[in-house]
């Protein structure tokens, strides 16, 4: 767990965590946009429209919001980079490491210039990144290459 200011006053916020999951699946569930709500509690729609695009809906502070975001998927490096074009230049990154067969490390930095409270951001990635580790472990449909689940 990590936070440091850089240069341009962006913040930058890093977790890592480990999950009882392999690498491959762990991955094949987080590149998939459409599972993006069963891990971040404020989104409740993420629909992928082709390419890197994403369209996202969240109840953040008690307002609806929607928007437009990319998500750029390494499934050779399991690797994630996203963002959000706006005010916040919001934008992160996620890694997956395989630690052992069955079991792996998630490490996800986020980046914003948006103000926040303190520790506000920091507990939210913990959070999220918990989420991520159950929901994929919890996630009993087959993961296809491309990042796609079968429904």
């Amino acid at each position: 767990m990590s936070r440091k200011k850089e240069a341009g006053d962006m913040t930058t916020y890093t977790h890592t965590a480990e999950a009882d999951v392999n690498a491959e699946t762990l991955f094949g569930f987080l590149a998939d946009p459409r599972n993006l709500p069963r891990y971040f509690p404020q989104m409740t729609a993420a629909e992928p429209e082709g390419g890197e695009t994403v369209h996202v809906e969240a109840d953040v502070h008690g307002e609806h919001v929607e928007g437009e975001a990319w998500l750029h998927s390494d499934a050779a490096g399991r690797r994630l980079e996203w963002g959000a074009r706006g005010p916040d230049d919001y934008h992160g990154e996620l890694q997956v490491e395989e630690v052992d067969p069955g079991h792996s490390r998630i490490t996800v930095s986020l980046h914003s210039v948006r103000d926040a409270e303190e520790g506000e951001v920091q507990q939210s990635l913990e959070q999220a990144v918990a989420a991520m580790a159950q929901a994929a472990t919890a996630d009993d449909r087959p993961w296809e290459p491309g990042g796609a689940s079968t429904l």
